[in-house]
């Protein structure tokens, strides 16, 4: 970085993190590293979580009184799908920041932007206020969400990677997933609390506001955290040498599209079942049973506590089996449940369960090493902006419209039509292993 850069990007927030990296006189660890990648990503999936969980309990009945509850649903999923469409063009945007000011300076700006377009969902009014005014705003923020979520992108997961010992990869690529369902968590036990101790009447009026609130604080302690590694010397070095140099994404496409597009496809099958076991159950829980939705979140949460064990797992399975194996079987797995899981959510308390653990359980093994499949598939040189495509692509192709999708060919064809949408981001995962050979070598 040049001197201009550099005197741009010496926030206040930066130079108290160099103060507390020169206090300890310590080089920073992966484990350091790992920390600050926990909380980062666990702040960017809380967010999610919560628009996620106020997209069935809330905004049809705020945004949609107007149709009926399943068209409300539907009208508020394909809003949910904005952020994914606007992400990439965040990362378009905010790559450009980062190489004239600075990783720093990207991810104030993107934290900032990603904590406030949440809380300001707080404040949205309803249609019974502004009409459809509100709606229009809701889709403006959830845009606003995506941007930021675009520029979100710290390199921390490549650092990691990069830092790791040589038979430790898998494990410490499974890292920054364990923010899924740490979000998940404290997302689902914030709603179940409001849904449960107020009633409806208030929890529609004010008691949804608040988990949008606690939001901006969480994010200026994980922007904080992930300063703190982006400004030491290690990561610096690394980012002068190249190895997480931004590239313009003209020129990373034109050298690694090939590795992009498959890069995308190879982690559809986890980014399927994402939205399969947290989203969409959900809202059909919520629309075609009389069962308390404080009580599907409980459940949510018991899953997801299956999904950070399965994470961890499946560190050391890849690091043991190899990577491209681990994904490829659990692609597999995946498949096998899309045949006979979905029905389940018609099976009450027990089905219910033994969905969301069957399927938190086959996400964590193959979610738990979808980062480290796109990061590891490009050259150093593209390494930075490269991952940063395939991990919007991936979202947007096998998790933005899954919801939309899931909910709509459910409600028109039977839940074994959702077994069917998950099924094909399986077969997609199993094509795109074999197709990129290149791809394997690097993963086994």
């Amino acid at each position: 970085m040049n001197a201009q850069a550099n005197a741009f990007t010496s926030t206040q927030m930066e130079g108290d993190a160099r103060k507390i990296n020169t206090r300890d006189h310590n080089p920073i660890s992966p484990g350091d590293i790992s920390v600050g990648v926990i909380i980062g990503r666990t702040s960017e999936f809380f967010d999610f979580f919560v628009y996620a969980i106020a997209s069935v309990l809330v905004f049809p009945s705020l945004v949609f009184p107007y149709v009926d509850a399943l068209t409300g649903t539907l009208y508020s999923f394909a809003i949910f799908a904005v952020a994914f469409i606007t992400r990439p063009l965040g990362s378009f945007i905010f790559m450009a920041v980062d190489r004239n000011y600075g990783r720093g300076t990207k991810l104030t700006i993107a934290m900032f932007l990603l904590g406030g377009s949440t809380a300001a969902i707080a404040f949205l009014p309803g249609y019974e206020t502004v009409g459809h005014a509100s709606a229009v705003m809701l889709i403006l923020l959830r845009a606003g969400q995506g941007l930021a979520l675009g520029g979100a992108w710290d390199g921390l997961a490549s650092l990691l990677a990069l830092n790791a010992p040589e038979n430790r990869r898998g494990w410490y690529a499974m890292i920054p997933q364990l923010g899924a369902p740490l979000g998940l968590l404290v997302a689902s036990g914030l709603f179940a609390y409001f849904v449960a101790a107020l009633s409806t009447e208030d929890f529609l009026s004010w008691g949804w506001r608040y988990p949008f609130f606690v939001a901006f604080a969480i994010n200026v302690v994980a922007l904080f955290a992930r300063l703190r590694i982006v400004v030491t010397k290690e990561f610096e070095t690394l980012f002068d040498s190249r190895d997480l140099q931004p590239t313009r994404i003209g020129e990373t496409l034109k050298n690694e599209g090939q590795n992009v597009v498959l890069g995308a496809f190879a982690p559809l099958a986890s980014f399927a079942l994402f939205h399969m076991v947290t989203v969409f159950p959900l809202s059909w829980v919520y629309l075609f049973t009389p069962e308390n939705p404080a009580r599907f979140l409980l459940i949510e949460m018991v899953g997801a506590c299956f999904g950070i064990l399965a994470i961890a797992a499946s560190g050391q399975l890849a690091d043991r089996l190899g990577r491209r194996t681990l994904l490829a079987f659990s692609a597999a797995g995946i498949a096998v449940f899309s045949g006979f899981a979905p029905q389940l959510l018609d099976g009450g308390y027990v089905g219910e369960a033994l969905f969301m653990i069957l399927g938190f359980t086959l996400l964590g093994l193959a979610f738990g090493q979808s980062s480290g499949a796109v990061a590891s598939n490009f050259s150093t040189t593209y390494r930075y902006t490269g991952a940063a495509l395939t991990s919007d692509l991936a979202w947007l192709f096998g998790a933005g419209f899954a919801p939309l999708v899931a909910l709509l060919l459910s409600t028109q064809f039977g839940l074994v039509s959702a077994g069917a949408y998950l099924l094909s981001g399986a077969i997609a995962t199993l094509i795109a292993l074999w197709v990129n050979k290149g791809l394997a070598q690097r993963m086994t």
